[in-house]
């Protein structure tokens, strides 16, 4: 694309406006989206995996996103990592770098992984309206009240909201929206591991085994389950790979694109590791055999009420950013597709100009856009009042996604894009990486899979209450 001498400067070598995203709204974009909900099933990671397993396990999965995602920030640009060809999604790299049928699988992976993210965030999120309602409900009857609610109506309310959110026409609009996850992130960690430290010091011990959950507590089976789902658990904490490159997309060249991220990526990572590492052992040592699947709302309704209260709505105003984070991928495809198959369409292409009163440029809605994304969030929704259970969602999101996203398609790609040698050294050493990878999943998945089985007998669709 040619672009006018003096309009040069504000446009990229690709023809597009210049990027304005730096290594701290990168670093914030990484943490609202690997700082989730994941957090808060930590505790109950560890206490299936023990003192010794659990941390350990913890510092694989971080050096193992770490690594990877260097590996992948190197392949925003195919061939020249300062001048190559960009590719603006994690799809789009896999096709210019492997191509053919591992490109369809990768689609078929990143957006149902991406979609089951939506839901599990929808389930997240209502968990903790509920937990807002119900610690008020509790403390007002003295602890007399069940307090018994549905959760269909708090998914409804977080549907509502995400429908308006979704309206933002790009990726790089919503890098306030992250700015504000982020902070609202560190909040709801920092209280429950303050409330964790709180408890410890009641408790005057730290609870827990070197082994995890004692056989006698659970069964024997269900303790080998129960391991497997905690690495899907963990695995779902750490993901973020399958908006890596999208994130990328957003961040100002000089200096290169993948110097930048893999700068956010280490800032991002060691400060994600530690909150986890803090958040899940303190709330191990809190509760032992007993930690919550959800730390903030399995703290139930001991006081200060208040304060429970606050991390809630922190975790709520979170989940709202999230939910755009990885969803705004899935928009971008769709849309992307329904243009190229129906160029002259007007429904699809066209955008109406709206005024809005103490706004200077108006409000551009495009048909296509509006219907698509709206029922998109509707479809969430439904699903998430059909199977609203936390744990085990997590832990299948988080095994469906970490070894072919986060581990498989980056070493591949750099195998090929950096040609490194068959059976050298270093070749070797990612295969081996990739293999183990490919374990861990499999088991996760077996486990998470076998907790939803449980959790149908017990759940009925739409008429879940807590």
């Amino acid at each position: 694309m040619d672009v006018p001498r003096p309009a040069f400067k504000c446009f990229d070598d690709d023809g597009r406006l210049k990027r304005s995203g730096t290594v701290w709204t990168a670093s914030a974009h990484i943490i609202t989206a690997v700082i989730g909900s994941g957090v808060l099933s930590l505790a109950w990671a560890i206490g299936q995996l023990g003192w010794i397993a659990g941390p350990v396990v913890m510092f694989l999965f971080s050096f193992v996103t770490y690594y990877s995602s260097t590996l992948l920030s190197d392949c925003y640009r195919t061939g020249d990592p300062v001048s190559g060809k960009r590719n603006y999604t994690y799809m789009d790299a896999v096709r210019s770098i492997l191509g053919g049928f591992r490109f369809k699988i990768c689609g078929l992976i990143q957006y149902l992984n991406l979609f089951g993210i939506t839901v599990g965030y929808t389930i997240a999120a209502s968990i903790s309206m509920m937990a807002i309602k119900r610690s008020n409900c509790f403390h007002k009857s003295g602890g007399k009240n069940p307090c018994h609610m549905s959760s269909n109506p708090y998914m409804i309310m977080f549907g509502i909201t995400e429908i308006l959110l979704s309206q933002i026409k790009d990726f790089d609009q919503i890098w306030w929206l992250s700015i504000v996850a982020a902070i609202m992130s560190f909040t709801y960690s920092g209280i429950g591991l303050a409330l964790g430290i709180i408890q410890v010091a009641a408790n005057g011990v730290f609870k827990g085994s070197l082994t995890g959950i004692s056989i006698g507590a659970v069964t024997q089976t269900q303790k080998i389950w129960r391991t497997f789902q905690a690495l899907g658990d963990i695995a779902f904490a750490y993901s973020y790979s399958v908006v890596l490159i999208e994130i990328q997309d957003t961040v100002r060249s000089p200096p290169a694109e993948s110097k930048t991220m893999k700068n956010a990526t280490r800032i991002s990572i060691a400060v994600t590791t530690t909150f986890y590492l803090l958040c899940g052992c303190m709330g191990y040592a809190a509760f032992g055999d007993a930690a919550p699947g959800n730390l903030l709302t399995g703290f139930g309704f001991y006081n200060p009420f208040w304060l429970l209260d606050v991390a809630n709505a922190a975790i709520v105003v979170h989940l709202v950013g999230a939910y755009q984070v990885f969803a705004q991928p899935i928009f971008a495809f769709i849309e992307k597709q329904a243009a190229a198959r129906f160029p002259d369409s007007d429904l699809i292409t066209k955008e109406y100009e709206i005024r809005i009163p103490g706004f200077r440029s108006p409000y551009q809605v495009n048909v296509f856009r509006a219907v698509y994304r709206s029922g998109f969030v509707v479809l969430t929704t439904v699903i998430s009042m059909l199977m609203p259970f936390f744990n085990d969602v997590v832990g299948i999101l988080g095994a469906l996604g970490f070894w072919p996203l986060t581990v498989y398609f980056p070493v591949e790609m750099y195998i090929k894009q950096r040609k490194v040698e068959k059976w050298s050294m270093k070749w070797v050493c990612l295969q081996m990486l990739s293999c183990g990878c490919l374990m861990i999943t499999v088991v996760a998945g077996v486990g998470s899979i076998a907790g939803v089985m449980l959790d149908l007998k017990v759940y009925k669709p739409f008429k879940t209450t807590y």
